[in-house]
């Protein structure tokens, strides 16, 4: 496989401030503030001691991370103008809390107690429950249990942080319009994901549009979106500047099979057999499925991802039926299009010159 030469974790935004009267220096330490202060106000006031260890867990894993997602945001608000440190920093917030609610769900779904390389809300609570003495499934139910909550109240004070961005009545309604479509296409996408895991005769443009769904429509077309409408941009625009961010978006979303597959442990922070071990469909098994060796090692009931040495084998076979290869052609491909149509949208320029950026990254990313 071809490896990509090791990059930050997100580019540094532009220096050059032409047509900003706000910069990213004046907004990211706002985006952690309001959480932080979010965290704390929920802790609290918290209605058992038990609730408040989970906020302070909450807020532990809220720490850190890329902020990508405030980042596209940030880029798209103050591209169309706006001016407001405050209410960006608000609507970022609030889209770190749905990644994080919808990280917390899909972990439960996947089965994983580990994120950035840490134990997560469920692996926490399941270690917990270890050291009390609980048989070790019993252990992990009450962990995944304690996760689905710990999502939830993610997911309503996503909501309730956008609602505080804007004090204009219109600006509200039409972020809260694109906050629901976001969780909607996200359910629709891990629904996909889950029920392709047990069915066959799915394409790979199935995946893709399961992808788009999941991923791209809530962490790239969503910010994008909401920070034009933030800035008063007209809908016409913040459609413009979405259907770019759902292109790269889905690039995103391949290159992460690609690393769920054959990334480093260390990097992603994630166990990278965790695709293969749920029977994801991807782009990479989409691909490869109907060569002889894929199709033996990935039969239901196969044994091959039991030990270390069989994961490495199911890799092998991917490689040798060219499913890497074809994967890192297609996103860039679509990385390709987005920007293609962020000229061809006449997306202003300091806009388009962040979107190559953040695609420059996307393609060469190691995490």
């Amino acid at each position: 496989m071809r490896t990509a030469t090791k990059t930050d974790p997100l580019p540094e935004p532009s220096r050059a401030r032409p047509h900003q009267a706000i910069a990213w220096e004046d907004v990211g330490p706002g985006v952690d503030r309001v959480l932080a202060d979010w965290v704390n106000s929920s802790r609290s006031t918290a209605a058992t001691p038990s609730l408040a260890v989970l906020w302070e867990r909450i807020g532990e894993g809220l720490e850190g991370g890329k902020r990508l997602r405030p980042l596209l945001a940030f880029h798209s608000y103050a591209a169309f103008g706006g001016t407001d440190p405050e209410g960006i920093a608000t609507l970022g917030a609030s889209l770190e809390l749905l990644h994080g609610a919808l990280l917390v769900h899909d972990d439960v779904i996947d089965r994983d107690f580990v994120r950035r390389g840490r134990p997560n809300i469920a692996g926490l609570y399941r270690l917990d429950a270890a050291a009390r003495g609980l048989p070790e499934p019993e252990a992990r139910h009450l962990g995944s249990s304690v996760a689905v909550i710990a999502g939830d109240l993610l997911l309503a004070g996503a909501f309730r942080l956008a609602d505080h961005a804007s004090e204009e009545p219109e600006v509200r309604a039409r972020i809260t319009d694109v906050m629901h479509a976001a969780v909607s296409d996200a359910a629709a996408g891990e629904l996909d994901d889950v029920l392709m895991a047990h069915s066959s005769g799915h394409t790979i443009d199935d995946v893709l549009e399961m992808e788009q769904l999941k991923t791209a429509a809530y962490s790239f077309a969503a910010p994008l979106r909401l920070g034009a409408i933030l800035a008063g941009a007209p809908t016409e625009r913040a459609e413009d500047v979405a259907r770019v961010g759902m292109l790269v978006g889905t690039a995103y979303q391949v290159i992460d099979d690609v690393l769920g597959t054959f990334g480093d442990e260390q990097q992603t922070g994630k166990p990278v057999t965790s695709d293969l071990r749920e029977g994801k469909l991807t782009v990479l098994t989409a691909y490869a499925r109907r060569h002889p060796d894929v199709a033996r090692h990935l039969a239901p009931g196969a044994a091959a991802l039991g030990d270390p040495a069989g994961v490495d084998r199911v890799r092998a076979a991917l490689q040798g039926a060219g499913a890497d290869t074809y994967a890192l052609t297609l996103a860039h491909s679509m990385v390709t299009d987005a920007l293609d149509e962020a000229r061809r949208c006449d997306l202003p320029s300091a806009l388009r010159s962040e979107l190559t950026r953040i695609c420059n990254h996307v393609l060469h990313r190691e995490r």
